[in-house]
């Protein structure tokens, strides 16, 4: 999820200028710069401005539009890691797109809703724009939203559900759109030689022009009014927070407060504190002075101002209380606070504490006088109240029927539990008696008819049921007592607490708590001084509150540039949305942070999710060693050196329909994780004196300024104050130290600031490194911690290497302490007497030594730029690689995109990864840009050196592909080390996209048109088809030939064995059903030539003579004979008809090693009765079921796993389709199947059926099914019955024979019984030889399995699924459910194709597996991609095209 989130700032510096002079020149997005006033209103919503921005004609000059892609899942929901995406603010409007599978379940009808106003207007949290999703399911499913205006965005996809005539929604997500802040620029802080100017220098001084702050830029300043003293002190504060860097002031409230002096007890919210103004002063001016110093803060000074909002409570005080009582909880509105109340109302009298003794004893006191107060009454059950009013409820006959489960004799307790109200007053716990008085009578059905026996049986059921009610108020009575312990030890003993002293009415234990039991467990802190507000669910339950809180948001939303919203984890979700929505109505780029305590960061998230948040704080000081440090700072502020991104660039469609096409550049997006607003140090948080040391606070400040986020600090910090200062209790006021003497580490603090807001670049965590991603310069710090007191010495820092970059020294500085003791002064803060000292100079030196010591320097900086760069590298890398992979052939592209280990020696001896090619570097790749994974191991071998390079450049320059030459000479002349994975990532992405775009280009349109999972699986072809030294149609020479599988078909006997060839040609070829398969291939073919049945005619050179002499293929006879293709077709059938009878050449071993001598003979013959081809015997297997027994150990040796011999029903299917031939001679052999086939192949669902079909009821495991075989040898009749995944071949080839409700019921149930993950169970789990485990090294004595004799008898096989894919299709859309509407069959069929859409994505090897074990399960016996897997579903793809097209 980083990765996204990283992406957003970045993308968001390529689409406007550097900073720090930032001008805005694009004429689209002029009127945001008219006025750094908010207040100004232009007559167009940001959603109008945008629209209007893609109907408009493209200006000269326009940069391509960014478009973001987010895929979502089948279901319409985003995928767990892109449950929250973060954009970039709209500097100029871009597209969001939304993208789906086809065929899943949310495209069903889908519908797109979002409550972003994608129509213009304005923007109602309420109000939901629709796009109705495309319904194609052959091509990609997207919407484009045009993005133009920052919010806190929800959408979903509604679709049709399962159920006939419902809708489903899918889950919903959510994006944020973060603001556009602007600012006045500022000068450089640095001097040409790197000297740290001064503000009286020209360092960062304003200048007129107004620039961009991405949020990564903010550096914000927490300060408290009322030390700031009067308003018209406040400019030398806006001077000094300026001049130390600050690009933002963060405002504790400025309203009016209440009697505790709090800014967070807020007593008149639409008002401002008269106290910030010397003397007296006329209430009707306050309001309006107050925003015109907040307007000088921000024109005059660069500083945005940010405060924060208290939405959760109100000062005690507050005299709209009084009118308004509703406003607050109490027990009147809240009942269940009673319990709470009555225990704060007791009178503790008065009591000292001075030790944990003392506080021993109060407890005791405390824990006798709640037991005393009998607090229990408030959870149990009133006995004999219950009996009465159950009593009442029989006699009057009002009783509800128990409408649950049977409960006559059993307990009723848990379900009487059911009855409980809550709690409101004592023995407020209590059943609702007509309920209860059902329960009875249904539980004790002999003495219904005696009310007073019912009555007592009820009281001794409450009796029971109050056992576990007074227990749970025993555990939260212990609870309770805890943390009042707890917190007295805080508020009265610990160092760091308030030492408040006695108990009293005046002082008591006081609780200011959320609803429901907290209360009363003590659980949260004490706030003395506030009311929590009552909102309720909405509006209608307190419209006072919301109308007065509303107005409060939105007049701070006219003031200020950016809301913390105090207490947000109490502040209750609804409230925070609604008010966030007002606020962006009157400042719609309002910047939103706020700090969580919900200890989950899937609460977290939903919070950011829901509000819009657009940083969640984080604080440096709440780690406990460096590694942990590091750790906070790589999780939240680290972007390590971005690889190339797996972008696209395209043409974009208007998204209006109208107005022209733009060119766009494509990201994926791949998930957020929150923004981070990095503090050194929050406003209630210890010092680090306190905490860790006070030499921390240096390096601490480097660290935190270094990283790629948002950072923050207060002014304590900045001068060293030692003691966390009391919002409530201090009265003194800021020293104002400037930049000179007494203030602490300011000085450092305004370089480190300054360069976080010209470094809003990239981030390398190493000790800290920032480089630009182009320019190649930045910045590296070193940094020394001092976590723990005491030590000086500053140990020693390894040598730092730095490849072909120079350095050069900026700063240095320590901080050292004359006294750690607090500094006395009733009037003002002071800091520590630390000075900071600083380096003059340091010599890099640029020879490597072993060591070099740290001094006693707690920060250095230097500028780091890499030497030699070339700065046209990202862009020559990525150039012109059309040109270079475009004329290329797909022989030529299969050595450049695959090839795996056994091809890649076979020609080369060169191996690597899964696939040699391009595709083998994809893999990892595809991970480490997505992630960001710099760490990932590839990484660091590309680092360590440059072979991966010279590899890949010497493969391709075999293949005369000069693309990578030219640009891995540059990479080697000029970028360091830890560049490489970028360059790198940059090379190969770049080739890789141009190879595939050149292999698809030259597929069908079905394919170049189609979506992704269309084109990964052609890409399967290309795989497939290659040359390799070991393997040739012609043996003679080497050509091109076809794989069947890899990596175990791809060379030798192996890619030429007949029975495996032409797997891509829609099917299989084995033995007795290869000739078959290839006449299927020709009809196949000859629609397809420009002369169709032309190709009959083309001559073909025969292997053997015609006399069927078997001679070798060097012998002067072979390849002598030629015969046309309609004359082979002639033959094959000629033969099968006649029949053939022969022992192979060559019978035995030298052969064949496995199988027996009698499997040598070959009998086919036709049985003129049924048509039907018949053949092959126990000892062989002569289809693609071709597992011969190899276990001499099991006594398997020669026997096969799964002969068939007989009539196999998928043969069967392919002899029919020559009856719809031209050859009309054989349709007599057609019609002779069709007649034969239902009877002779279905095993009837009902056995009164059974007479009708050729059927032996006493050996049928399964009904409704067709069987695998007919007419098995003898002893095998068993065999006839075996329910396979192959009837659907015959359904595809042949549905003609089938009665179609035989064949729906079928399909349905290998739906239910066959069908797996990747592909479909080759044995019914309820067959006994049933073994789905297959491992071709298993030696046992287990004749089922040994040596993988089960190959066939259980694995689940990827390619019949496409066949049965296709079998579906054809019989639902004409005879079931998708008769009226073939969408309902379309998107149940895609559904299944879910599994194997995900494993080709993220597969190395890019393919579907041959098989898999049961369930999925990995096969490591199996080809890992395999031909005709993939062959299959594109087939089953293409059907779904034609249909498409034929719309």
């Amino acid at each position: 999820m980083a990765k996204a989130s990283e992406e957003v700032d970045t993308v968001a510096q390529k689409q406007v200028p550097s900073l720090p002079l930032l001008k805005q020149t694009d004429s689209s997005t002029s009127h945001a710069f008219q006025t750094l006033d908010h207040d100004a209103v232009t007559p167009k919503t940001p959603a109008d401005e945008g629209k209007e921005f893609f109907l408009s004609a493209r200006s000269a000059d326009e940069q391509p539009i960014c478009v973001y892609e987010l895929k979502l899942d089948p279901d319409g929901g985003p995928n767990k890691d892109r449950s929250y995406i973060r954009l970039p603010p709209a500097y100029t409007p871009y597209i969001l797109r939304v993208s789906l599978d086809a065929g899943t379940p949310a495209s069903k009808n889908g519908v797109f809703k979002t409550n972003f106003p994608l129509d213009g207007g304005v923007f109602g949290r309420n109000k939901f724009v629709e796009r109705e999703l495309p319904s194609n399911f052959s091509k990609p499913i997207q919407v484009d939203l045009p993005i133009s205006h920052a919010g806190a965005f929800k959408y979903w996809v509604e679709y049709d559900g399962e159920v006939p005539g419902e809708r489903a929604k899918g889950r919903e997500g959510y994006f944020n759109i973060d603001p556009i802040l602007r600012t006045k620029a500022r000068s450089t802080i640095l001097s040409p030689d790197l000297k740290p100017l001064t503000p009286a220098q020209g360092g960062a001084i304003l200048s007129p022009e107004i620039v961009y702050l991405p949020l990564d830029g903010l550096a914000i300043l927490t300060v408290v009014s009322k030390w700031m003293g009067p308003i018209s002190n406040w400019r030398e504060h806006f001077t000094e927070a300026g001049n130390r860097g600050y690009t933002m002031l963060h405002w504790t409230p400025l309203q009016e407060r209440g009697s505790s002096d709090s800014p967070y007890s807020i007593k008149d919210q639409k008002h401002y504190d008269p106290s910030i103004f010397m003397g007296s002063v006329d209430p009707g001016t306050i309001d309006a002075r107050v925003k015109e110093i907040l307007r000088v803060a921000k024109e005059e000074y660069g500083l945005l101002n940010l405060t924060d909002v208290v939405l959760n409570h109100t000062a005690s005080d507050s005299p709209w209380l009084v009118d308004h009582p509703e406003a607050g909880h109490s027990p009147a509105n809240t009942p269940n606070l009673t319990p709470a109340f009555e225990l704060d109302n007791r009178d503790p009298g008065i009591f000292f504490v001075r030790s944990e003794a003392d506080i021993d004893v109060l407890m005791t006191s405390l824990a006798e006088s709640i037991k005393a107060r009998n607090m229990w009454q408030y959870y149990v059950l009133d006995i004999e109240r219950e009996k009465e009013v159950v009593k009442g409820a029989i006699k009057r006959g009002k009783f509800v029927p128990w409408s649950g489960p049977d409960v006559a004799g059993k307990s009723i307790v848990a379900l009487a539990e059911n009855c409980l109200n809550e709690l409101g007053s004592r023995y407020g716990a209590r059943s609702d008696g007509e309920m209860a008085a059902g329960l009875l009578k249904a539980a004790s059905v002999n003495i219904v008819n005696d009310d007073d026996t019912l009555v007592e049986i009820w009281g001794r059921v409450v009796d029971v049921i109050n056992v576990p009610l007074y227990e749970e108020w025993e555990k939260d009575a212990k609870i309770a007592l805890d943390h009042v312990k707890d917190r007295l030890k805080y508020i009265r003993l610990e160092e760091n607490g308030p030492k408040l002293g006695e108990i009293s009415a005046s002082c008591p234990l006081n609780f200011a708590l959320p609803p429901s039991k907290a209360y009363l467990r003590r659980e949260v802190s004490v706030w003395s001084d506030c009311v929590k507000l009552r909102y309720g669910s909405g509006p209608a339950d307190n419209p006072w509150l919301w109308e007065h809180m509303t107005s409060y948001v939105r007049m701070l939303a006219a003031t200020f540039d950016g809301f913390r919203i105090d207490n947000c984890h109490s502040t209750p979700a609804h409230v925070g949305v609604a008010m966030l929505d007002a606020a962006r109505t009157v400042n719609p780029d309002l910047y939103v942070c706020a700090e969580l305590f919900t200890g989950s960061e899937e609460m977290d998230l939903l919070f950011v999710q829901r509000l819009g948040i657009n940083s969640l704080v984080r604080e440096a000081g709440n780690a406990w060693d460096p590694k942990e440090f590091s750790r906070v700072m790589y999780r939240f502020g680290a972007c390590k050196t971005a690889c190339a991104g797996l972008t696209n660039i395209e043409e974009l469609d208007p998204p209006f329909g109208k107005g022209p096409t733009r060119p766009c550049i494509v990201s994926p997006l791949n998930g957020s994780v929150p923004h981070a607003l990095m503090y050194d140090l929050t406003h209630d948080n210890e010092s680090y004196l306190d905490k860790r040391s006070a030499e921390h606070a240096l390096s601490v400040a480097g660290i935190v300024t270094f990283g790629y986020c948002a950072v923050a600090s207060v002014k304590g910090f900045d001068d060293l104050y030692p003691k966390l200062l009391n919002l409530v209790e201090e009265k003194r006021q800021y020293e104002l130290t400037q930049l000179g003497e007494n203030s602490g580490i300011a000085r450092a603090k305004r370089l480190l600031n300054g360069l976080h807001r010209e470094m809003v670049l990239v981030i390398k965590y190493i000790l800290v490194q920032r480089m630009h991603p182009t320019t190649q310069k930045g910045y590296l710090l070193i940094a020394h911690t001092a976590f723990s007191k005491g030590s000086k010495d500053r140990g020693i820092v390894n040598t730092i290497e730095l490849s072909r970059t120079r350095a050069r020294f900026v700063y240095g500085a320590s901080v050292e302490f004359s006294s750690y003791e607090t500094p006395c002064d009733s009037n003002t803060i002071r800091g520590l007497p630390g000075k900071l000292v600083e380096i003059p100079d340091v010599v890099v030196p640029q020879i490597p030594h072993d060591v070099a010591p740290f001094c006693r320097t707690h920060i250095l900086i230097f500028e780091v730029e890499v030497q030699n760069l070339d700065e046209e590298l990202d862009t020559f890398c990525a150039s012109d690689a059309d040109k270079a992979f475009g004329n290329l052939d797909l022989v030529d592209l299969n050595v450049v995109l695959y090839r795996a280990d056994g091809e890649e020696r076979d020609a080369t001896s060169g191996v690597i990864a899964d696939y040699c090619g391009l595709e083998g570097w994809m893999h990892p790749l595809r991970h480490i840009m997505k992630s960001n994974d710099l760490g990932h191991p590839l990484c660091e071998n590309f680092r360590q050196g440059l072979w991966a390079l010279d590899y890949i450049y010497s493969r391709l320059q075999k293949q005369t592909i000069q693309f990578p030459k030219l640009r891995t000479e540059r990479i080697k002349a000029s970028v360091p080390s830890y560049l490489r994975p970028k360059y790198f990532a940059i090379l190969i992405s770049t080739a890789y996209k141009a190879a595939r775009h050149a292999a698809i280009e030259q597929c069908s349109e079905f394919v170049y048109t189609g979506h992704d999972f269309t084109q990964n699986l052609a890409m399967c072809a290309i795989q497939m088809h290659g040359r390799v030294q070991s393997a040739s149609l012609d043996p003679a020479k080497s050509t091109p030939s076809l794989a069947a599988g890899l990596p175990h078909f791809g060379t030798g006997w192996a890619r030429c064995w007949g029975p495996r060839r032409l797997h891509l040609f829609k099917g299989s070829y084995n033995s007795r059903d290869s000739p078959w398969w290839m006449y299927k291939i020709f009809k196949i073919m000859w629609p397809a030539q420009p002369d169709g049945l032309s190709i009959l005619s083309e001559p073909v050179k025969r292997r053997f003579p015609v006399d069927d002499t078997w001679v070798a293929w060097d012998d002067p006879r072979a390849y002598t004979y030629t015969s046309t293709l309609a004359e082979i077709i002639q033959e094959i059938l000629q033969r099968h008809a006649s029949g053939i009878a022969f022992r192979e050449y060559n019978a035995g071993p030298n052969l064949d090693m496995q199988m027996k001598d009698e499997g040598f003979n070959i009998n086919i013959r036709v049985d003129w009765e049924t048509g039907f081809i018949f053949g092959g015997n126990q000892h062989n297997c002569g289809t693609w079921m071709d597992k011969m027994g190899e276990s001499e150990k099991a006594g398997t040796k020669g026997v096969p796993g799964t002969p068939r011999d007989g009539a196999p029903v998928e043969i069967t299917g392919l002899l029919k389709i020559n009856g719809q031939s031209t050859f009309v001679t054989y349709k007599a052999w057609g019609d002779l199947i069709q007649q034969s086939f239902e009877r002779c192949y279905y095993v009837p669902l009902n056995a009164g059926d059974d007479s009708r079909y050729d059927v032996d009821p006493a050996i049928i495991n399964r009904r409704g099914i067709y069987k695998d075989v007919y007419g098995s040898g003898p002893g095998r009749e068993w065999s006839d019955y075996q329910f396979r995944p192959n009837f659907p071949i015959a359904m595809t080839v042949a549905p003609e024979l089938f009665h179609a409700q035989h064949a729906l019921q079928a399909l349905r149930l290998a739906d239910q019984v066959l069908r797996s993950s990747l592909g479909m169970k080759t044995l019914d789990a309820s067959d006994m030889q049933y073994r789905p485990q297959y491992d071709n090294s298993n030696d046992t004595t287990d004749r089922c399995v040994a040596k993988g004799l089960n190959y066939h008898n259980g694995p689940e096989w990827g390619w019949p699924l496409g066949y049965f894919l296709r079998a579906y299709l054809y019989f639902d859309t004409r005879f079931g459910a998708g008769k009226e509407d073939t969408t309902q069959t379309l998107h149940y069929l895609h559904k299944i194709l879910l599994t194997p859409k995900h494993h080709i994505q993220t597969d190395p090897w890019a393919g579907i597996p041959e098989l898999t074990n049961k369930d999925g399960q990995y096969c490591a016996d199996s080809c890992n991609t395999q031909a005709w897997s993939a062959s299959t579903l594109l087939d089953f793809l293409e059907e779904v095209h034609r249909m498409e097209s034929c719309k």
